[in-house]
């Protein structure tokens, strides 16, 4: 590293001359324009602890300051076109340097410190001067202290350059000439650094104030680094374009406090800001219970604009309920689409949240103005409206290429100069939805699974960090395919000591596995939990996922790869080899379920413990029943007998020749030293529902479900609802023989919940918790509109035979059928095969358990509720028929009059059928965990 010789100071300053100097001359011409046009508007920043603000500094000063800087320079050598690297952390700070470049026709290219990683920032350094070709790199005097030695790295203080005598005369620039270099965010000796010009930042002001309408009339707020586009074009250039006064605050202020965010925008009367999704995330969190003082004023505010990842719709939304009651608008939110290579921000969305109805995601909006876009084919050839393709882009903002890498650039664009962003959508009637990213994905046997789609879902349980959740491809020497890689930051302290942390961190990883396998339908090869700093990100929070990869490759994760492991033995137990023949074989067939080696297959460890979901028992069946020979084992023996050795047990017993009783308790998960919870089955009778939801207690509360009689061989159907009632409580006692209970039930089992918890309180027992899954209490006039056709086609719906669409218009089509047809052959024609078979399901099956479900529906038109428990929690969710809201305050609260304390409603997501489907299950099982452990006290 070597110094540049400080400027010469002490002369006496002279103001630019502005009359030498018509705007015109590329981005020259905004700062002068600001400086003449706006005089009383300017750039205010604020003090690291994000609460005192700087003095204004008016553009007239920012243009005194950045001439000074300039003379700086000059004096060291510089010429228009060299390049000059800012390592500048504060806004006053970088601000006048790279306004300097400009005025000179130097080329700046940002940069920020990485100081939790010296090795990691000397690489930094050292490709930069590689790459730029030998630039100067302008700092403060405090960092300059902290630089990694790089050899050959020209370094300048700022403070030094701002001693000089200002300059008078400014570079005029063209629109070709180039302008500014950002490194992309990608690992870093692979960062690319982006082109872009004059024109083509000019352009994009232009573009972007099209959709904004910034007068000098506004301000702005940022809290984004200048290493990132979003704080240099959208937050600085756009509001200094339109001479509108911008404030400038440091990531550290709004990190540290998400709700500082919000305050900012009250005390300044912020009227357009920026933040991506997982700020909102943070915001929402904070706002569950916000401070006694919170209460911000933000009508000023006009929109803010989330880019730089996608919007999760549902964090939106919840950020704009949560925010409402302090005057923000419901069009507030503006999800966008920019890279480094469009100037950031070239696509916005002004139509959320209404325009994105049942998505995922945040639609992305129309283009602005000049910029085209286009969907294509793996030949680029144009797609029809609405069809989902590579998404191209072509305007007068889009970069010229990338410096010093002629490679990249030819890649980076077509024959007939689209650029290739790499991301995939569809344009419909002109507005982009992103349907993936091609870059940040993992391919999984020829089929792409896009990062963020999962990183959303394991962001939302409970235990794990938000916004350092990492999905990443690695690739095993000799291996065919990558493999998933799933890194997480727990909430509590990695290395928690005593049974209790250990057993935090198990039902984690068997959470995440779980929840891995439900959403994409097969498992990771490792989840890592790591401390949060040991996520690498960039200034705008994003997690670099290449990084990542390279340090677990490279063997720089292994010690938590080994905690992990570790605590995974420890939790499972001693290993128990596996014995003989049947339990060889099963442990084999376990094996290959869960991609492990069959020796590290314990014989006494259950099947839900290894990671077993409701997909996985349904294999295993499969498995099983092909290996042994076997008919036909009932779904139950898996349940009841989960482990290898249990398994081999039943198998080598054989079928009994007396069917064994009736007993209506299936235990899903028997680990964890809380109260544990009993599940009621909904009207189709089966509890395999609750499987899922089950997992997610694994060492922290036992979770058992009620199975309604009739399934099995020599069986009879309840016929008296309250004969029900008295065998689930004699099981329940059975079981745990004294209170606190909790109980609870999904649809129909709400109503026996409910009941079981009356007559437990009826015998002195104590019942803390009761919940009730999107039921109201009087079932009767929805039992009796339930005949048998619409009865067997809810069922074919609750089992994945037929859609939501066929669900609504079968039943009328059964019952009009003709004399001697029969309507479970009609609907089970319906039916694809595949899933047929999946559930080992034939129509004599299906017909059984059809009348089983008919049996409970025929109880439930008798049932009338009658007196009080001590407490109720609600769980709603989309009802089958009208509106969420609907459903809440004419039916559900009709629960108030049977609690004796006030009836706790709880929104969850989803629809009636589907709140603990694989879609929404993570998020039930962190609404429903919370509040049993609030109603239980820690029990």
């Amino acid at each position: 590293m070597r110094e540049v010789p400080s400027s010469t100071a002490g002369e006496s300053p002279r103001s630019p001359d502005l009359s030498r100097n018509e705007p015109g001359g590329g981005l020259v011409g905004l700062l002068l324009d600001a400086a003449r046009s706006h005089p009383a508007s300017g750039v205010l920043s604020l003090s690291a602890a994000g609460a005192d603000a700087l003095p204004l500094m008016t553009y007239p000063e920012l243009l005194q300051a950045a001439s000074r800087v300039l003379g700086g320079l000059r004096t060291a050598g510089l010429r228009p076109g060299d390049r000059v690297a800012l390592l500048l952390e504060h806004s006053q700070d970088f601000i006048p340097v790279f306004w300097a470049c400009v005025l000179g026709g130097y080329v700046p290219c940002p940069l920020v410190p990485l100081r939790s990683d010296a090795e990691r920032w000397a690489a930094q350094l050292t490709h930069v001067n590689t790459l730029l070709d030998g630039p100067l790199l302008v700092t403060t005097e405090a960092l300059k202290g902290e630089l990694p030695d790089v050899a050959g790295l020209a370094v300048a203080c700022a403070e030094d350059l701002a001693a000089a005598a200002p300059a008078a005369e400014f570079h005029r620039a063209g629109p070709d000439d180039l302008a500014l270099l950002v490194l992309t965010s990608g690992s870093t000796g692979a960062a690319k650094a982006v082109m872009l010009t004059h024109g083509n930042l000019l352009a994009s002001m232009r573009g972007k104030n099209g959709h904004h309408r910034l007068s000098s009339g506004d301000t702005t707020l940022n809290w984004i680094s200048f290493d990132h586009v979003a704080a240099l074009l959208e937050c600085h250039l756009l509001p200094l374009s339109v001479g509108a006064t911008q404030i400038h605050s440091g990531p550290e202020t709004v990190l540290e406090d998400p709700l500082r965010f919000v305050r900012l925008i009250d005390t300044h009367r912020v009227t357009v800001t920026f933040t991506p999704n997982f700020l909102l995330g943070h915001i929402n969190q904070a706002l569950e219970r916000p401070p006694a003082d919170f209460a911000p004023d933000l009508t000023c505010l006009r929109h803010i604009v989330s880019g730089g990842e996608a919007v999760v719709r549902t964090t939106g939304l919840t950020f704009l309920d949560r925010l409402a009651p302090y005057g923000l608008t419901r069009a507030a939110l503006w999800p966008a689409f920019g890279m480094t290579e469009t100037c950031a921000g070239s696509i916005y969305s002004r139509e959320f949240p209404e325009a994105d109805a049942g998505q995922e995601f945040a639609s992305l909006g129309t283009a602005v103005t000049g910029l085209e876009m286009r969907a294509v084919d793996d030949e680029d050839v144009p797609l029809g409206d609405g069809t989902a393709g590579e998404l191209q882009l072509r305007g007068p903002m889009v970069f010229t290429g990338y410096y010093n890498n002629e490679a990249a650039t030819r890649q980076a664009f077509t024959e007939d100069g689209w650029f290739r962003t790499g991301d995939r959508g569809r344009i419909t009637g002109g507005r982009l939805t992103l349907v993936g990213r091609s870059k940040d994905s993992v391919i999984v046997n020829g089929v792409n699974y896009f990062s963020h789609d999962l990183e959303t879902v394991l962001e939302q349980l409970d235990g794990v960090e938000p916004s350092y959740v990492a999905a990443f491809p690695t690739r095993k020497p000799g291996s065919d395919t990558e493999q998933l890689v799933v890194a997480f930051a727990p909430s509590a302290p990695l290395d928690a000591a005593g049974p209790g942390g250990e057993a935090e961190l198990h039902r984690l990883l068997v959470a995440i596995r779980g929840s891995v396998v439900l959403h994409w339908g097969f498992r990771p090869a490792l989840v890592l939990p790591l401390p949060a700093e040991e996520f690498p990100k960039t200034s705008l929070g994003k997690i670099q996922r290449a990084l990542l990869r390279k340090r677990l490759e490279s063997g720089g994760l292994a010690v938590y790869e080994r905690r992990a492991a570790e605590v995974t033995a420890y939790q499972l137990g001693d290993h128990a080899a596996p014995e003989g023949t049947t339990e060889t074989a099963l442990a084999k067939i376990y094996a290959e379920l869960f991609d492990a080696d069959p020796e590290a297959i314990g014989a006494t460890v259950s099947f839900f413990e290894l990671g077993g979901t409701s997909l996985d028992i349904l294999r295993l069946k499969s498995q099983v029943e092909r290996t042994f020979g076997i008919a036909d084992l009932p779904v139950l023996d898996i349940l009841r007998a989960s482990s290898v050795r249990d398994l081999a047990r039943r198998l080598d017993a054989g079928r009994p020749a007396v069917p064994a009783a009736y007993d209506p308790l299936v235990p899903l998960q028997t680990t964890g030293g809380k109260t544990p919870l009993f599940c009621v089955h909904p009207g189709v009778g089966e509890v395999l529902v609750f499987v899922n939801l089950a997992a997610y207690f694994t060492r922290e509360r036992p979770f058992y479900a009620l199975r309604a009689r009739g399934f099995n061989a020599g069986e009879d159907y309840f016929t008296e609802f309250d004969e029900m009632v008295q065998c689930y409580v004699r099981a329940i006692r059975d079981q745990q023989p004294h209170g606190p209970y909790a109980v609870a039930g999904y649809s129909y089992g709400g109503a026996v919940a409910f009941e079981i918890a009356k007559e437990l309180e009826s015998q002195g027992e104590r019942v803390d918790f009761v919940g009730i899954f999107n039921l109201p209490p009087h079932i009767k006039p929805r039992m009796e509109e339930l005949d048998f056709a619409e009865g067997a086609v809810n069922l074919a719906f609750f089992l994945d035979l037929i859609n939501k669409e066929q669900s609504e218009r079968l039943p009328e089509q059964l019952r009009k059928l003709p004399p001697g047809q029969d309507p479970i052959e009609t609907l089970l024609s319906c039916a694809p095969a595949g899933r047929m078979a999946e559930l080992d399901l034939d129509q004599p099956a299906f017909t059984a358990w059809a009348e089983l479900a008919q049996s409970l529906l025929t109880m439930g038109r008798t049932y009338e509720p009658t007196g009080s428990v001590e407490r109720l929690s609600v769980f709603y969710a989309i009802p089958i028929r009208g509106t969420k809201e609907d459903w809440l305050n004419l039916q559900l609260k009709k629960w108030d009059g049977f609690s004796r304390s006030p009836v706790t409603y709880i929104d969850v997501p989803g629809e009636h059928y589907t709140l603990m489907g694989h879609r929404h299950v993570a998020a039930f099982q962190d609404i429903l965990r919370r509040e049993l452990d609030q109603a239980l006290d820690g029990n």
